[in-house]
């Protein structure tokens, strides 16, 4: 009996031990996955915990009933708030403020110390189309995690972000805000940045990632860690307006097959004034991979509060269920730090079997820095493979105009291992790249063709006046002036700084290149500014005349005009008299120039 009771014992104590060590084992499991996740270990996340339940569960929204939305209290109380910034108006600095303003430009490309001075909350214009005010939309809609990625942003562009979801959004439809950080060098945006949240902003979470990774695959973490029924992506420098959040989920919550992108204003980076971009236009590319527009179709423009299709996202603010993100296989995970992600993510959504809307009722501030202050981090170029990559998987054929732009560069880059990404589109049965051209961006190849008609003239442009004077860049970029420098020997093919090109669009670009000459000014002496060139004239419009020499802008008789002793050139009234209007180009395409209202692109009245 003894002996009996010993074993049993002995039994009951091994098993007790083999019980401890396992609940021991789980239990480090979990640790090592909270630990994880405040990691930022995107390979250790889960990717989509809720498996969209406001898709998957009894169905929604039976009776269509639709409620508004708008926070009516809130709108009332920032009408009465004031302070710099309040309301979307510009602020400006004193004369004290001014060093440091330069120190932080140099930074951030913003003004950083006028950012400081403006509340996290601060009240914003309600400049959406005034049917947008009494739009209702569906009772039932689904929850949201907001993704914010973000590398070294600025504390206060970061938390004012993060606020104005917070503020103009219905409680109930926010899960989660998750920053995530692809491994910051600022020391604020860490324990700091933690603490902060943690304690003054709920469902604001942080995920540090442990090393610089990318744009990419920082939207992949943040993807992975949440939780919602909704993912809507949003850059760390941008502002949330009145009831932005209903007209992006109703077409979702209609159809989980639909990503939804606002409209997105424009926050000065100088003064943090927030207007109106333009009305609307649909997404598009040319065979540079430069982003691009089309115009709004009739029946988009009969319907203003009204979604419209568009064939591209602009990249960095849109929603999108999770359940499709992931059944299209999230981004590409072989895409590197940023670029050509949006035309991936856009070209599988068409193509696999989704559809693609702007919201005009819903929209968010974007501030666009007055220049990027970030480098290549990767000192290599992988925005050709990620173009590439994307050429490869997606556009079949198409993909041959896109290499002709520049054969040696893409004949030289390894695009990597592709075969997880063709395997997405084998097996979604996803459409071939003709029938996005043919049904979705059915009028893009008329306004971006292939192939690119010849230019009206291009090569040196000498002024007749001052013959040893051509203009030049002076090796200046985007939004900076143009002017006069000593003439390149050879004038038909001369070094890229006087290298332009009257082109078919009837622009006056660098040639090559995406900046084009734009005069928004109509004074004496206008300067001429290098702004990414858009296609839609107006601004940018230029014809040459043969017979007077002149360079004529716009459509009210001013023509390009120079300062021979100060080297500069503007635009003033045409003066047939005036000889310092008159101009010779390297080449001239005398064919075009005189088909001009018939040849290149249709003028725009």
């Amino acid at each position: 009996m003894r002996r009996n009771t010993r074993v049993l014992l002995k039994y009951a104590l091994v098993g007790g031990f083999v019980l401890l060590f396992l609940v021991l084992i789980v239990r480090s499991f979990n640790v090592v996955d909270r630990q994880n996740l405040i990691d930022g270990n995107p390979e250790s996340l889960v990717q989509h915990r809720k498996q969209g339940s406001f898709f998957n569960g009894p169905k929604k929204n039976v009776h269509k009933k639709k409620i508004d939305w708008h926070d009516y209290k809130l709108i009332e109380a920032e009408q009465s708030r004031s302070g710099v910034g309040e309301h979307g108006k510009p602020g400006h600095l004193d004369k004290k403020d001014e060093e440091m303003q330069d120190k932080l430009f140099k930074k951030n490309g913003f003004n950083a110390v006028l950012s400081d001075l403006i509340s996290l909350n601060r009240s914003l214009p309600d400049i959406r189309h005034p049917g947008c005010k009494k739009k209702r939309y569906l009772s039932e809609l689904p929850t949201v995690s907001v993704v914010v990625p973000f590398y070294n942003e600025h504390w206060s562009t970061l938390l004012r972000t993060a606020s104005s979801v917070l503020l103009r959004s219905p409680p109930e439809l926010i899960s989660e805000i998750i920053l995530v950080d692809d491994c910051s060098t600022k020391e604020f945006l860490k324990d700091q940045l933690d603490r902060y949240v943690a304690e003054n902003m709920p469902k604001v979470k942080v995920i540090h990632l442990p090393e610089r990774s990318g744009l990419i695959t920082a939207r992949l973490a943040g993807a992975k860690a949440a939780t919602a029924d909704v993912l809507i992506f949003l850059d760390s420098h941008t502002e949330a307006n009145v009831n932005w959040l209903p007209p992006l989920l109703e077409p979702i919550a209609e159809d989980y097959r639909t990503c939804v992108c606002p409209f997105i204003d424009v926050i000065a980076w100088d003064t943090f004034e927030y207007r109106a971009q333009d009305e609307g236009a649909r997404g598009a590319f040319d065979w540079k991979f430069y982003y691009k527009r089309l115009p709004l179709l009739p029946k988009d423009l009969a319907n203003p509060t009204e979604p419209f299709e568009s064939p591209i996202m602009a990249g960095g603010l849109f929603a999108i269920s999770s359940k499709f993100f992931w059944e299209l296989g999230g981004y590409d995970e072989g895409l590197d730090i940023w670029g050509g992600e949006q035309y991936e993510l856009s070209f599988k959504i068409w193509q696999c079997g989704g559809q693609m809307y702007d919201a005009p009722c819903s929209r968010v501030g974007h501030i666009y820095r007055g220049y990027a202050p970030f480098g290549n981090p990767r000192k290599k170029d992988f925005l050709t493979r990620n173009y590439k990559r994307v050429a490869e998987v997606w556009m079949d054929e198409y993909k041959e105009y896109l290499y002709t732009r520049d054969r040696k560069k893409y004949e030289n880059t390894d695009a990597g291992d592709l075969s997880k990404q063709l395997a997405i589109r084998e097996k979604l049965q996803c459409k071939p790249f003709k029938w996005f051209i043919e049904h979705v961006a059915f009028d893009l190849i008329e306004k971006y063709p292939p192939v690119e008609p010849p230019d009206f003239a291009n090569g040196a442009i000498q002024s007749v006046a001052s013959p040893n004077l051509c203009v030049d860049t002076l090796s200046h970029g985007e939004k900076e002036t143009i002017g006069l420098f000593g003439c390149a020997a050879d004038k038909a093919q001369p070094q890229a700084n006087q290298f332009f090109q009257l082109s078919w669009h009837r622009d006056l670009r660098i040639k090559y290149g995406e900046l084009c000459w734009d005069v928004s000014e109509s004074i004496a002496n206008a300067k001429i500014l290098l702004y990414h060139c858009h296609g839609g004239q107006g601004n940018q419009l230029w014809r040459y005349d043969v017979d007077s020499q002149q360079i004529r802008q716009g459509k009210n008789n001013r023509c390009l005009d120079m300062d021979a002793e100060k080297r500069a050139v503007f635009v003033n009234p045409c003066s047939a008299s005036n000889a310092n209007q008159r101009w010779k180009w390297g080449y001239l395409n005398m064919t075009a120039l005189r088909h001009w209202d018939s040849y290149g692109a249709k003028i725009i009245e």
